[in-house]
């Protein structure tokens, strides 16, 4: 009987249009990939130290600070050819004291406090709070027909959910996330005081979803936050019944100078074409609630095994493979500019690069956005060397927010795919803790992206 290894090297003899020799080494090499990740991988033991040790680390802030020296010295235990920071000035906001929320002044209803967290960015409410009456709606484009004689001097109330048909759950938060972002400013030109949006989630519960906004330079800057979808729920029943009812709102936040950060950058050097540079990455920052465990602690330290396993094994790439640890995602991205500001000055040569940010669940695939059709082809027909570690999902269209500025007519731009159900249960919450990582489930997804990366660096695209 043939072995498991055997049948997989089989496999993908039969299924890949290379050279039987060539198709039989990658299937044996990518198997040794996975063996080593799954036996002795350092993820797990890293986001541990990472979540536990240091926390919460919004860019600015000194956590932010010592995880920038922690990823800095987790690569150079691992004897790449080089480690380095790069510098980036970076936005400061901070929370301040505990947010309160209360919807009061109901006919029908005693004062009911509701759990709310300030949208990043926010401004503050005045010192007591604000008060004002409660407009609720479900689209920006509802928000306008209302018109300023409906919304001046009250809270709008952005109540749409997710929409729960979609499979892939990050759809259903881009279809509701314009509220968080566009929201605040397009209420303040309406005359509104403040705004409370629906968390961006896709389950019930009682844990309210941070997330950044974007003021616009022509609009007031009003008080903004998210409610927990409970929350929201109960808000929404009772304005039914009494729309005259009001909602108290008070908050802390303010935005204090910005601080000199840094992206933490390790290479091993290509021995053939090292100015050609496969990138793999995730964001270093992460919001200041939680622990930002699968947003994105599981991105970077993925990313930094994807080095590891390829040192360990003794792999000798011929393209320079690059492991970036993005600083300020959450709340500016300008790690990722400046990334590609450097790259461009600099006249480098990206042909690939992978972003890990979306949770470190069990791997499904990965969404490319190639330069061409045949490039795309290419790594199509990478498919049954993958398939037998669950990538199945090799698909058109993919990225990441850090590597985006990145793009030209050069290079590829692939977002990893993890399973996407439990993500936004979590996302940007208090909730996002390590115990609610898998070690299993992670070190595949160093696994994952290393073999693409070994692929990739093997054949180009």
């Amino acid at each position: 009987m043939l072995s498991h290894l055997k049948r997989i090297a089989l496999a993908a003899a039969l299924a890949v249009p290379l050279g039987a020799a060539a198709q039989n080494h990658d299937s044996l090499f990518i198997r040794k990939i996975y063996d080593e990740a799954l036996t002795k991988g350092q993820s797990y033991e890293q986001l541990r130290y990472l979540t536990g040790r240091i926390g919460a680390r919004l860019s600015g802030s000194p956590q932010a600070a010592a995880a920038v020296e922690w990823a800095r010295q987790e690569m150079e235990k691992m004897g790449l050819d080089r480690v380095y920071l790069q510098e980036v000035m970076v936005p400061h906001w901070v929370r301040g004291d505990k947010e309160y929320a209360a919807i009061v002044n109901s006919r029908l209803s005693p004062t009911r406090e509701v759990n709310v967290l300030a949208l990043g960015g926010s401004v503050a409410t005045p010192a007591n709070g604000l008060t004002a009456d409660v407009v609720e709606v479900y689209s920006l484009d509802e928000l306008k027909k209302l018109g300023k004689k409906k919304v001046q001097g009250k809270i709008v109330f952005f109540n749409r959910g997710f929409d729960q048909t979609h499979i892939v759950t990050g759809r259903a938060y881009g279809g509701a996330v314009d509220q968080r972002s566009s929201g605040p400013s397009e209420a303040a030109r309406l005359g509104a005081v403040g705004v409370v949006v629906r968390s961006m989630a896709s389950n019930n519960d009682d844990f309210p979803h941070t997330g950044g906004l974007r003021y616009a330079e022509d609009a007031p800057k009003i008080p903004a936050v998210a409610i927990s979808t409970k929350g929201a729920d109960v808000l929404s029943r009772l304005l039914k019944e009494d729309d005259k009812l009001q909602f108290h709102l008070r908050l802390n936040s303010q935005w204090l100078p910005d601080v000199l950060s840094y992206n933490v950058i390790g290479e091993i050097k290509g021995t053939e074409k090292p100015d050609e540079i496969i990138v793999v990455g995730g964001h270093l920052d992460s919001w200041d609630i939680g622990e930002g465990a699968h947003d994105d602690g599981t991105g970077c330290v993925q990313s930094m095994e994807v080095l590891r396993l390829f040192k360990t094994m003794g792999y000798k790439p011929k393209r320079t493979i690059r492991a970036v640890m993005f600083m300020n995602e959450e709340n500016g991205l300008r790690g990722g500019t400046m990334y590609a500001e450097v790259a461009k000055q600099r006249g480098e040569k990206h042909i690939a690069a992978i972003e890990s940010d979306a949770g470190g669940f069990t791997p499904r695939g990965f969404g490319i956005s190639a330069v061409n059709e045949a490039a795309f082809q290419k790594a199509f027909a990478w498919k049954p060397l993958l398939a037998p570690y669950g990538l199945h999902d090799i698909e058109r269209g993919g990225g990441g927010a850090d590597i985006g500025p990145l793009k030209d007519d050069r290079v590829a731009l692939i977002g990893f795919r993890p399973d996407s159900q439990r993500y936004f249960d979590i996302h940007h919450t208090a909730n996002d803790t390590f115990d609610k990582v898998n070690r299993r489930e992670l070190e595949l997804g160093g696994a994952s992206m290393a073999a693409l990366v070994y692929l990739i660096d093997k054949y180009g695209l």
